[in-house]
């Protein structure tokens, strides 16, 4: 959420925000009614205050001034519930448009119309260059036994698997190698639910915007969540934290669930657009600085590469343009691994810098020890492996000629000293 004051003083910033990000929001209706609001409580105010100095009189009047002090106080009383019943009328509207407002993107992000538009940064690694004809990850999984999408079609209908045997163990090392990675530098590890409250979805943003790409309990007023973005980021919400506190670094590896509605063509085929899958995600909560939110913008886009760097997977680093991003998204990376089936470079991973849209919304702050103020703190998050979408890349760039695939170095540890998985 925005500041409305921000909003009251330059609308037209936030009307080209939201034209940019392409969301159809009416500032100047929000405006109207957020002024309308304030006169209200400002009357309703006024209203307390002149009803208590009449009240305090009436006992000190009598005859025809004391009648007129009783018909005044009726008059007010009638003019108090007229504008409580119009505020409570104008505040869901309110409420409603205050969700829809985009944040403005920095002003060095790109401006552009979708990921096509997009601007690569850099590019790490090489690509591999076969000298035999390469299998994709669907064609490998199956031949080795590791992967099982009739079976988990059967079970829980389309775009669902089953991992097996190597394949599990292969995703399982990917999880933990992350995991250790991530709190070797530093991040408190979490074991999060994968529910979350509406309220939470909105708090973080998925809310108004996600309902049609989510798993909802409507019975429940539950949500299976699509990230552990939103429990981590969440976790303080409603609360004032202490300034020496911050920054706050969460890991955590959860299952993911989203619907992927619209999805279609190759984006459905094995598994890189599923419904379930696990993730290893960053969050940071610090200081309300532009600064800091920038240096560690750049940090948690570092953790990821290391990652990859790690694995030995080619990718590249993009940021993202202004009609790709988010409605709370200040800037974006995304980080594209090369998928050779694919023939392409495709998205694994997204850092997200929200200054305090995300905060605002939970009301999450913390003390300035200097002025003693309450600020809103700034959030930001970044995946830092999602699998089994990295198995793509893992499979078919380390896939041998026999149709064996030879695990990365790293990962061995993890699966027993097996440098191998094959038939």
């Amino acid at each position: 959420m925005v500041d409305i004051k921000e909003i009251r003083e330059n609308p037209e910033r936030f009307k080209a925000a939201c034209k940019a990000k392409k969301f159809n929001v009416d500032i100047d209706r929000l405006i109207e009614i957020e002024g309308q609001l304030r006169g209200m409580k400002q009357s309703l105010q006024d209203i307390a205050t002149e009803k208590n100095a009449i009240g305090k009189s009436i006992p000190k009047l009598a005859g025809e001034e004391k009648q007129k002090a009783l018909q005044k106080l009726s008059e007010l009383k009638k003019t108090e519930t007229e504008d409580e019943e119009k505020s409570k009328q104008l505040q869901p509207e309110y409420d409603s448009l205050m969700m829809q407002v985009a944040q403005p993107a920095d002003d060095d992000v790109p401006f552009g119309q979708d990921d096509t538009e997009n601007v690569e940064l850099r590019k790490e690694g090489t690509v591999r260059q076969f000298d035999f004809e390469p299998k994709d990850h669907l064609q490998l999984g199956t031949e080795l036994d590791i992967i099982d999408m009739e079976r988990g079609v059967r079970i829980a209908g389309t775009r669902n698997y089953f991992l097996k045997g190597d394949g599990a163990l292969l995703h399982w090392a990917v999880m933990r190698f992350a995991m250790d990675f991530m709190v070797s530098r530093g991040y408190t590890p979490m074991c999060v639910p994968l529910l979350a409250k509406d309220e939470v979805m909105r708090g973080t943003g998925y809310f108004p915007g996600s309902e049609e790409q989510t798993y909802q309990m409507e019975r429940d007023e539950l949500s299976l969540v699509g990230t552990a973005e939103v429990p981590l980021t969440a976790y303080h919400m409603g609360e004032i934290l202490k300034a020496e506190e911050l920054p706050k670094k969460f890991v955590g590896l959860s299952s993911c669930f989203r619907r992927e509605a619209g999805a279609a063509g190759k984006d459905t085929y094995g598994l890189y657009r599923i419904h379930q899958f696990d993730k290893v995600e960053q969050v940071i909560i610090c200081e309300n600085s532009a600064e800091q939110s920038s240096k560690f913008h750049e940090e948690i886009l570092a953790n990821a590469e290391g990652v990859l760097k790690a694995f030995e997977l080619p990718y590249r680093v993009v940021v993202v343009c202004t009609g790709d991003l988010g409605r709370g998204q200040a800037k974006k990376y995304d980080i594209e691994t090369w998928m050779p089936s694919r023939g392409n470079y495709c998205e694994t991973h997204s850092a997200s810098k929200f200054y305090e849209f995300q905060a605002r919304r939970m009301n999450l702050r913390y003390k300035d020890p200097a002025t003693k103020k309450n600020f809103f703190c700034h959030t930001l998050n970044n995946t830092v492996i999602a699998s089994p979408r990295v198995l793509i890349p893992l499979m078919e760039l380390y896939q041998n000629a026999d149709g064996s695939i030879t695990i990365p170095r790293v990962l061995r540890p993890y699966m027993g000293g097996k440098e191998k998985i094959a038939k």
